[in-house]
């Protein structure tokens, strides 16, 4: 019987794990509220993010907020939602700086401190899980 009860539920935690997972680690892309855009393209986020576009379409300077390279939120958000390598961005990132050209967006070390950081942020962009949004930021949708 113990045999029994374990495979029963090793079977409900499989067939459970799709529908609490997905939804909870879902990566959004956020803004501070005085941003006036409400969703981005790929391309555009992912010039955002590659600190190549530093501008919202009103002027205002973007101010880019990320996780480090090795934080697994950073990670699925690079690859899910812009679809390039962390280490693809670290390299353009670190091109720009070294020639001069541009800088390295703003790092933070925790999605507690990204949430601060870009709800203070009068233009800052960043990206956090679904459990750390609140009234404070807004969610940009990604089309």
């Amino acid at each position: 019987m113990p045999a029994l009860k374990r495979f029963l539920l090793l079977l409900t935690l499989l067939l459970l794990a799709p529908f609490t997972s997905a939804d909870e680690h879902q990566v959004s892309l956020v803004a501070h509220p005085d941003v006036d855009i409400r969703s981005l393209t790929r391309d555009t986020t992912r010039a955002i993010f590659a600190m190549r576009q530093r501008t919202w379409p009103d002027g205002q300077a973007v101010r880019v907020f990320v996780l480090p390279n090795n934080h697994a939120v950073h990670g699925r958000f690079t690859k899910e939602r812009l679809a390039v390598y962390p280490h693809q961005l670290q390299l353009a990132w670190d091109r720009m700086v070294f020639s001069g050209t541009g800088q390295a967006p703003n790092r933070v070390s925790s999605q507690s401190e990204m949430l601060e950081r870009i709800a203070a942020t009068p233009g800052a962009l960043g990206y956090l899980e679904r459990e750390y949004l609140d009234d404070r930021i807004q969610v940009i949708s990604m089309e």
